[in-house]
């Protein structure tokens, strides 16, 4: 492993939109992991040197724990079950980073704009890494499965928000179950079979 000192930079690079899990302490002083992705500066036409930002959506434990705590630990995982896990289920772990964390920064976070759209209030944070760490470093094959895992999370959040077509979510999301089917191994099944457990959109699909 190595350590990265405090005033530290993220430990990898960022551009456009990265996707991460970020795990903030609650009140009852269990780690919640969550989804979140994570805004280059470049990507927002913002100078370089600036914070990455990063919006959290709705009443989430993620934004809760943001105001009261002041930050989180950001992990950059390439393991799609932890992925969805953090995307569509509440879990709750005793220590912030997870297993399969290829690296992670530790993170203030600062509040700096609030908004609401399609009914769904927004806020706006630019993060600031205070520690940071590279877990493992080594090749990590990808497949479009695994893609199709991280898109089909967003199409199965966006099913309960009202300025969303149902229909063309569900469409959606037999897309990528289809890609999952023939481009997946056992971790993407297993991922995608999660989501479909906790978001239920197969049994609407049934229903629309």
């Amino acid at each position: 492993m190595e350590d990265i000192e405090d005033d530290a930079d993220w430990p990898v690079v960022l551009s456009g939109v990265t996707e991460s899990v970020v795990a903030t302490l609650g009140p009852n002083d269990l780690w919640n992991v969550a989804a979140l992705g994570l805004h280059a500066p470049e990507h927002d036409d913002r100078p370089a040197e600036a914070p990455v930002r990063a919006r959290t959506w709705g009443r989430t434990r993620t934004r809760r724990n943001f105001r009261e705590r002041g930050g989180g630990v950001v992990q950059f995982v390439a393991d799609p079950r932890d992925f969805v896990a953090a995307a569509v289920t509440v879990r709750e772990e005793e220590t912030p980073v997870l297993d399969s964390a290829d690296a992670w920064a530790a993170v203030d976070a600062e509040r700096v704009a609030a908004g609401e759209r399609g009914g769904t209030e927004w806020v706006d944070w630019h993060l600031r890494p205070t520690d940071a760490a590279v877990e493992r470093t080594g090749v990590r094959t990808i497949n479009r499965a695994f893609g199709a895992v991280v898109d089909a999370t967003v199409a199965a959040s966006r099913l309960d928000v009202e300025s969303y077509d149902t229909a063309a979510l569900l469409d959606r999301l037999r897309y990528f179950e289809d890609v999952v089917d023939r481009c997946g191994g056992p971790a993407e099944r297993e991922a995608f079979a999660t989501l479909t457990a906790a978001s239920g959109w197969r049994e609407r699909d049934r229903t629309e």
